[in-house]
């Protein structure tokens, strides 16, 4: 099976730190996998704090993830602080990929990459709808 291939972006328009903690740390004593998925939501829920939002009211519309995808780049290890760095890219009519670069802050050595498929919903329908132009506007502001 081939391996999956990431190419990230120059520029990232938000970054946060996240520490790792034990109970993000698996038995072969590194980042467990379900757990870099969890530092990565966390990371995506901070994205749109920083715009603004709550997940569950993006300019009057739900997002839901559709699908996510991590290539590892290294090890993480407890006590190290990740910077999970964020971009809105491949934008389509119901949403976009939200690309991440996670790496540890002292030795800015690459940990993951990945992107977040988000999706917007509306609201009463529980189906798929339109990014709202209003958060096209303020992303093509970054």
């Amino acid at each position: 099976m081939p391996r999956i291939q990431i190419t990230l972006p120059d520029r990232f328009v938000f970054s946060t730190d996240i520490q790792i903690y034990i109970s993000h740390v698996n038995q072969g004593g590194h980042l467990d996998n379900a757990q870099l998925l969890t530092l990565v939501s966390e990371a995506r829920v901070r994205f749109f704090k920083f715009l603004g939002y709550r997940e569950s009211d993006v300019a009057s519309h739900p997002i839901v993830v559709g699908d996510i995808v991590a290539q590892y780049k290294s090890e993480g290890f407890h006590g190290e602080t990740m910077r999970v760095s964020m971009v809105p890219q491949d934008h389509n009519p119901y949403g976009f990929d939200l690309a991440y670069r996670m790496e540890e802050v002292i030795s800015q050595r690459e940990v993951a990459r990945g992107k977040i498929g988000i999706v917007f919903i509306d609201r009463e329908t529980r189906r798929v709808a339109a990014v709202p132009e209003p958060f096209l506007a303020q992303l093509a502001a970054l």
